[in-house]
């Protein structure tokens, strides 16, 4: 399989040739600790998400995503809103060739119990880490900054 490749501030990185990728992100806490997906199509960790389809809101897409790559089903009282990240130098060049500059609304859900995780087979693994885990853990690209304002906030 060729892999995806992502660009944060990379004057190298190619121009899209699509439309904007708009999609959303999600932090999944457990006691103390922050779930992360690791890719199968480029070998390093990201925020659980995904695009939105056409007829979704932000929130119905943040729900799908979370159902499909997690196996957990968010209730609305659970997810509060983070932040949104539209840098203009977040790209993604994907295996079909298509290359797109990423917006991301991003949300939070704090979990009471630990969820039974099932992996998608968009994913190797899924896995919660300590904020000082992830600190050490090779971070997608176009999800660093993301997870850097979340690391630094507290």
């Amino acid at each position: 399989m060729k892999e995806a490749v992502f660009y944060y501030k990379d004057p190298t990185a190619p121009k899209p040739n699509g439309p904007l990728h708009i999609g959303t992100s999600i932090f999944i806490e457990y006691q103390e600790k922050c779930l992360l997906d690791h890719r199968q199509d480029n070998d390093s960790w990201a925020l659980v998400g995904g695009g939105l389809d056409m007829e979704e809101t932000f929130l119905q897409g943040i729900k799908r995503e979370v159902w499909e790559e997690t196996g957990i089903r968010l209730l609305d009282e659970e997810i509060s809103f983070y932040d949104i990240y539209d840098d203009p130098s977040r790209i993604a060049c994907y295996p079909d060739g298509n290359i797109l500059r990423i917006i991301t609304v991003v949300y939070r859900a704090r979990l009471a119990q630990l969820p039974e995780l099932v992996c998608s087979a968009e994913s190797r693994e899924l896995r919660f880490f300590t904020k000082e885990e992830i600190t050490r853990l090779p971070i997608t690209e176009t999800h660093w900054p993301i997870v850097a304002d979340y690391l630094k906030r507290g």
